[in-house]
């Protein structure tokens, strides 16, 4: 069960004008369970989004990429089960003719589709099921439909994430809903495997791609399960310019920085959700880094905490083997070379409000089961002061138990 987490009641996700949603069965993979999902989008819409820096990525990745650069966008496929990555031109081809389906039922041209796909890697897309799915999809399409949808694209979730906020723009009500799915393969170098945000407000091309990139870094860019990734992580933000406030353009404006706020708030509730329902997790760790030079230097220590198996098990066992931690912040300059000069006489550890290590060892105060109490919540807080500026960042991740393991043996069966 994820870590204090639940999928918001169906009612607390707010239409957003301009967006239909649909999903259907169409057995993908596995049957009787709802693995295609169809999102059409009003004449005018704006698209940008961001994708795995992973050099193996999937084919509907290349596809997303130059089908964007292009403009235009009316309609996103998204299929679960199978990634459609490691499949070579054959997959390119398959990427491709999902798009020609989705056209033909839309009167679309099929560069107007964005497709996704996520599940196993190296195993052929069957176009065939998808293309049958697809009038179901489409009977589907409502305003109301993000709560099943986010349920339709989950793999090893066990639960689904969507979050939804509205503000006022120049006086016009602005809505922000989106939904993310990811539990596994989770260190995005750009976002989660697959996240989608939809506003109805009216934003520039401009302005629209510097928002999806910002809340990006501060929501999707922050979090790992298991250090790994994936092939397929995509996050794509949406405005369909139908909430009635003059167009957004200049970032550095009132308007924009609310809409930047509310999509960012948004991308890091499902972000924290993706966490809290990482394969196997029992807590939720957020590890806070304070005085570094800059915020890569402070990142790449939280990732090499975050990332440490070592650290990870031990927090599933609340067990204070903190010199564990230790070892992470030192090892972080493989990360970040200017952590090469790390002085580790000025670091400090602390492990919820106790202080653990200072001078460059265990603090005189520091008693062991002061730690083994403090990793016993579901929810921690590791916080480190690196002692070398005033720059600071925070990594969310979660510990490993023994059902990560199990989950990740059994996955294709």
């Amino acid at each position: 069960m994820p870590v204090q987490y639940s999928t918001p009641p169906a009612e607390a996700l707010k239409p957003v004008r301009g967006i239909r949603l649909g999903c259907a069965e169409a057995g993908i993979r596995k049957k009787d369970r709802r693995d295609l999902t169809l999102i059409d989008l009003a004449p005018g819409s704006k698209v940008a989004g961001v994708f795995t820096q992973n050099r193996f990525c999937a084919a509907p990745v290349h596809l997303c990429r130059r089908h964007l650069a292009r403009g235009d966008i009316r309609a996103l496929v998204i299929n679960t089960g199978i990634a459609n990555a490691g499949t070579g031109e054959a997959g390119m081809i398959a990427a491709e003719a999902t798009c020609i389906a989705v056209a033909r039922l839309l009167s679309l041209a099929p560069e107007q589709v964005l497709p996704f796909s996520t599940g196993v890697i190296m195993e052929p897309l069957p176009v065939d099921r998808l293309e049958r799915g697809l009038p179901a999809c489409l009977e589907d399409l409502e305003p109301e439909n993000w709560h099943a949808c986010a349920h339709a694209i989950m793999t090893t979730d066990t639960v689904a994430k969507a979050a939804s906020r509205q503000i006022s723009l120049d006086g016009q009500s602005v809505t922000v809903t989106g939904m993310a799915k990811g539990a596994g393969m989770i260190k995005p170098n750009m976002a989660t495997m697959l996240g989608f945000v939809a506003t109805d407000a009216a934003v520039s091309q401009a302005a629209l791609e510097a928002i999806v990139r910002e809340a990006a870094d501060h929501s999707f860019n922050c979090i790992s399960v298991d250090g790994d990734t994936s092939t397929n992580d995509s996050f794509v933000l949406i405005a369909t310019g139908l909430a009635g406030n003059p167009e957004i353009d200049a970032m550095d404006s009132a308007s924009a920085r609310a809409l930047l706020a509310a999509v960012t708030e948004v991308a890091a509730e499902l972000a924290h959700a993706i966490v809290r329902d990482g394969e196997g997790a029992t807590k939720f760790i957020s590890v806070e880094v304070s005085g570094g030079r800059d915020r890569d230097e402070c990142r790449a220590v939280g990732y090499s905490i975050a990332h440490s198996p070592l650290v990870k098990t031990a927090f599933f066992a609340s067990d204070p083997n903190l010199g564990r931690i230790l070892a992470a912040i030192g090892n972080a300059a493989q990360l970040h070379p200017s952590l090469r000069d790390l002085d580790v006489d000025r670091v400090q550890l602390w492990l919820g409000n106790v202080l653990v290590a200072a001078d460059g060892g265990r603090h005189p105060a520091y008693r062991e089961e002061q730690g083994a109490s403090a990793m016993q919540p579901q929810e921690i807080a590791v916080r480190v002061n690196l002692g070398r500026g005033a720059a600071a960042a925070t990594v969310w991740t979660c510990d490993f138990s023994y059902d990560y393991v199990k989950i990740n043996a059994d996955y294709r069966s």
